[in-house]
């Protein structure tokens, strides 16, 4: 395991060892922004691809796929942001097509210090802290004060993980070459930088067996698993036609369309969890309840800003949860602003068949994309669940 975390060390930044920290009971408070809230225009960029831009998706799979026409990445716990660059301007840009720069006033930077004045890049921004990923820290990011933004940019740095080439530094497309071309390109546009603390290349490898070694042995150290891209494929923007995504543990994205109020108190007992389905209605699939009392308390303040909404517009809620005979059979609809992540045991019947672990909010990830893609016919690969409150 020693010689896989100093792999990891080798392609962050250097510097001062963060200490490790243990889960901090603001979890549920950090990163609650709805994805609309960071919407913004951006400025206009003379580069052939500019954004808002759809980056490439994967599709998730049960299995890691073998053969020859496969290259295989380690799959990335932080925010997709895919990077313009013309002259002295750059733009950063989240899944969702958000402005992602003003949280990332770093990775800015570092971008305008390469000596190549123009291109576009597809990569994670990350942060590195106590030899493990941490998604938390970059959720300490979406905050509208820019004083919090530059100090947290200083004290726990964003490293930006380069996968691959989309606009080259003579400001030609390459969205039309293979992968195995465009990946060549990429390293050597990455070789010619220098020595670089912010900016780094994301592992590749066309070994099967290599592959098999990250879904399990850099599990200790937060990956969330392995990407699987066809070398021969163009680059097909926003579409799940060229690459395969394969998870550790069974987490999906989920939009909270209302809450259960708790037996007693009056607090917020449980999120009600929807995806949309293929008509663009919004499904009730499931709860997720495991929060910690201090935790709970926030949730109500946190929440009633989107009160009142339509809640789920196909299957929605009925009476008392039927896991739980003592919790109250009110629920409140919200609007469909909010995205979490959860972990879940089993989903069939077009449900979780359990309660699910909240692990955390998605502000970079678009309500309408959370789809029954994510969690139809998909198991864990090699990784049997605990609960874990």
């Amino acid at each position: 395991m020693k010689h896989y975390r100093e792999r990891i060390q080798a392609i962050m930044p250097t510097g001062k060892k963060q200490s490790s920290s243990k889960r901090r009971p603001e979890t549920v408070t950090k990163g609650a922004v709805a994805a609309d809230a960071l919407k913004q225009d951006f400025p206009r960029i003379s580069l052939p691809i500019r954004p808002p831009y759809p980056p490439m998706e994967a599709k998730l799979v049960e299995e890691v796929p073998r053969g020859d026409r496969w290259q295989y990445e380690p799959k990335w716990d932080g925010f997709r942001c895919v990077a313009f660059r013309k002259n002295d301007k750059v733009l950063l840009q989240s899944k969702a097509g958000q402005p992602l720069g003003r949280y990332f006033p770093e990775i800015v930077a570092a971008l305008l210090d390469l000596k190549p004045t123009q291109f576009v890049l597809d990569g994670e921004i990350v942060i590195l802290k106590g030899g493990h990923l941490s998604f938390d820290d970059l959720l300490m990011r979406i905050h509208p004060a820019a004083s919090r933004v530059q100090r947290l940019s200083k004290e726990t740095p964003a490293t930006y993980l380069l996968f691959d080439l989309l606009v080259d530094e003579k400001g030609k497309s390459l969205v039309g070459d293979p992968l195995s071309a465009r990946r060549e390109r990429l390293e050597r546009f990455i070789k010619s930088l220098g020595k670089q603390e912010s900016i780094r290349l994301s592992p590749a490898t066309r070994s099967y067996q290599k592959a098999q070694q990250w879904m399990t042995e850099l599990a200790a150290s937060g990956f969330d698993g392995v990407v699987a891209k066809e070398l021969d494929c163009s680059y097909a923007s926003g579409e799940r036609t060229a690459m395969r995504k394969i998870k550790r543990i069974r987490t999906a994205d989920c939009v909270v369309g209302g809450f259960r109020y708790a037996s007693k108190g009056g607090e917020v007992g449980s999120l009600l969890l929807g995806l949309y389905d293929d008509d663009g209605k919004l499904n009730h699939i499931g709860f997720s309840s495991s929060f910690a009392a201090p935790e709970r308390k926030k949730l109500k303040a946190l929440l009633r800003p989107y009160m009142g909404g339509s809640g789920f517009t196909g299957h929605a809620p009925g009476g008392p949860s039927r896991w739980s005979t003592e919790r109250s059979g009110e629920w409140e609809p919200l609007k469909p602003k909010l995205v979490c992540e959860v972990r879940y045991d089993h989903f069939s019947g077009d449900r979780f068949r359990h309660g699910t672990k909240f692990l955390r909010w998605r502000p970079e990830k678009a309500p309408k994309s959370c789809t029954y893609e994510q969690v139809k016919g998909k198991a864990a690969v090699g990784h049997q669940l605990s609960d874990v409150s």
